[in-house]
């Protein structure tokens, strides 16, 4: 029963990246297709809790899984980022006029900070 309640709060993107073992696991594979036992390796977990991470992962259609003989592989699916990065779109005029503004304020800061001797 804990595990539905626990899939109604990874039901999308953000919810599913808002674990930090989940972001390290898309992190490592944007270096390619990795088996679950690689990941788990990686991460210092065991197999049982790295395939849990990439199941919510699955769901959330950030990873996809692909065999290879014996074995699973999982890959990246950054079409499931999307919405994230869509949504983070719209802070980046923010955070652009944010870096002029505080450019200007060191500027400022460093005129102030200059020794002409007139200050004394």
């Amino acid at each position: 029963m804990a595990a539905m309640a626990r899939a109604a709060t990874t039901s999308d993107a953000f919810n599913a990246i808002a674990e930090p073992l989940r972001r390290e696991i898309l992190v490592l594979l944007r270096g390619g297709e990795r088996p679950v036992t690689e990941l788990a390796r990686n991460l210092g977990m065991s197999q049982p809790q790295a395939s849990k991470h990439l199941r919510v992962l699955r769901e959330v259609g950030l990873v996809r899984v692909r065999e290879a003989g014996k074995q699973r592989l999982y890959g990246l699916d950054a079409r499931g980022l999307r919405p994230v990065h869509q949504w983070l779109g719209g802070f980046e005029r923010f955070w652009s006029g944010s870096f002029d503004r505080l450019d200007e304020y060191v500027q400022d800061v460093k005129q102030e900070e200059s020794p002409d001797g007139d200050d004394q």
